[in-house]
């Protein structure tokens, strides 16, 4: 619903929301705490089934809230997803198509339309979109990627260096913001934003030892041979057979630890390091040893992660803000843990396409319920947006997950997810597609390949058998084809990105 003024039905509920600054009105508009990571995948999430870590803090937000089991992205790239969430528009419509883009901060933003609507705004950790943030009062950013340790910081366009764990200062940046820069007068949206757990995959110190003896669950297609796919999936370089590096793999330290900082970290490593240079493995053994390596660093960056949301949960119980506050859990996209034989993301394959998304809204949204829409980080503006009190602009092109939220979902949902990365050349190798993918296909072009790929996930949940050219599924190339030629013309795609 893109009003001001409307009417939200719950069992045994009305909830009157206006957009009006003042009085009681302004009073009810929820808070916002938008809790952002990077590259984190869905299936590194306790709730999500993971196999290979858990998460107690972030399974509270779904065990209090909602778990939405098919929240798709629009571009699976760390700058790209960010654009999408603050303008609620795909890459080609907010000008934001690969990472190294400039963010053009002029453009109307959720944030800048909730400053003006009257809450206070601030964002704080990762931002990764190079212009400086627009439609905030507080921003305190990490600079492009920034590092694990010792980040420097741009707060308000002042530098400032931080010592310590970064996803650790992130958290103290924002509590700091919550008890002492917050307006209690004001409704606030807060864009908690992670680093972690992108790579080089640094952890904290104290979580050096998590895992260590552990051997962590393989996923099953780790020695994928790419048979009867085309050749995207061949030519990429992102396998931890032959593209981690030694700063991935802890073989060489980080530059910029303190001398206090370097003697635990090499002490940490030291001792697999030396075993790992005497070994002389086999090939097989070799990418099973890197596949540990790559995952336990992965998982102890998720385990910080997890430690902070819950740092952050306390302060709202402990304040009394949890009952007036909305939290969102999400990453800007998924990330290949091994399958496939890879790290990274890009691909329109399902650990990629797939993001973790959990929202807790206290009195409206049943705690505990799991949603199986199709819903994307397209959505995000315009929930908030909604959540608020603020009418969406008609040129977003999500819809708010409102509905979801309270249990009426729309008898108009979509029904399919369109999707189309850009990046190439670039990093990783991956070949610029465009595909769509709904309840049970999905279809992916690799234009400038002129290739196309089918798959049945209800059949193929790992996506290991492309089926574009059997006969038995012609009908489905039919219509998925029709389908996505429509959602190119709905979100109003320009031909000139093809062959």
């Amino acid at each position: 619903m893109r009003t001001a003024l409307f009417r939200w039905m719950v069992p045994g509920l009305i909830l009157l929301v206006s957009c009006s600054r003042t009085g009681r009105a302004a009073e009810r508009r929820p808070n916002i705490l938008l809790i952002f990571s990077d590259d984190h995948a869905a299936h590194a999430v306790g709730c999500y089934g993971s196999r290979i870590n858990q998460t107690p803090n972030l399974d509270r937000l779904a065990k209090q809230g909602m778990r939405f089991a098919n929240c798709l992205c629009t571009n699976a790239l760390c700058g790209p997803s960010r654009a999408v969430v603050l303008t609620g528009k795909y890459s080609h419509r907010n000008g934001f198509l690969k990472n190294g883009d400039r963010f053009d901060g002029s453009q109307p933003t959720m944030a800048k339309l909730l400053q003006g609507a009257g809450y206070q705004t601030a964002i704080i950790g990762k931002w990764h979109l190079e212009s400086d943030p627009t439609g905030f009062d507080y921003w305190n950013i990490l600079i492009g990627q920034g590092p694990y340790y010792n980040p420097p910081m741009v707060e308000n366009g002042t530098r400032r260096k931080y010592e310590g764990y970064t996803t650790d200062i992130i958290t103290d940046v924002t509590l700091d913001f919550l008890k002492h820069k917050r307006q209690p007068d004001k409704p606030f949206l807060v864009m908690y934003q992670h680093k972690a757990p992108h790579r080089e995959w640094q952890p904290d110190p104290k979580h050096f030892d998590l895992y260590k003896d552990d051997k962590i669950p393989e996923p099953e297609n780790l020695f994928d041979d790419y048979s009867g796919r085309g050749k995207a999936a061949r030519t990429q370089e992102m396998t931890i057979a032959r593209h981690l590096n030694d700063l991935d793999l802890k073989l060489t330290p980080p530059k910029g630890l303190t001398d206090a900082q370097l003697a635990p970290w090499l002490a940490a490593y030291k001792e697999e390091n030396e075993a790992f240079q005497k070994a002389g493995l086999e090939r097989d053994a070799l990418v099973r040893w890197r596949y540990q390596r790559y995952i336990k660093d992965y998982l102890r960056c998720i385990a910080a992660i997890d430690d902070n949301v819950g740092r952050v949960l306390d302060y709202l119980d402990e304040s009394g803000l949890t009952d007036n506050t909305i939290v969102i859990y999400s990453s800007d996209q998924g990330f290949f843990l091994g399958d496939h034989g890879w790290f990274d993301k890009r691909f329109m394959y399902e650990e990629s396409l797939r993001m973790p998304l959990m929202i807790r809204w206290p009195g409206t949204t049943k705690p505990g319920t799991v949603n199986h829409d199709l819903v994307s980080n397209l959505d995000f503006a315009e929930t908030l947006l909604e959540v608020a009190g603020v009418a969406v602009p008609p040129d977003m092109q999500g819809r708010s997950l409102v509905p979801l939220l309270v249990g009426q979902a729309p008898g108009d949902w979509r029904q399919s997810h369109y999707y189309h990365y850009y990046e190439f050349p670039a990093v990783h190798s991956v070949p610029r597609h465009y595909g769509v993918r709904t309840a049970r296909h999905k279809l992916i072009y690799f234009y400038q390949l002129n290739e196309w790929e089918l798959y049945d996930l209800e059949k193929d949940p790992r996506e290991m058998h492309n089926v574009y050219d059997e006969p038995r599924y012609a009908g489905v190339v039919r219509e998925l084809k029709t389908e996505l030629d429509r959602l190119r013309r709905q979100y109003q795609v320009p031909q000139d990105d093809s062959p």
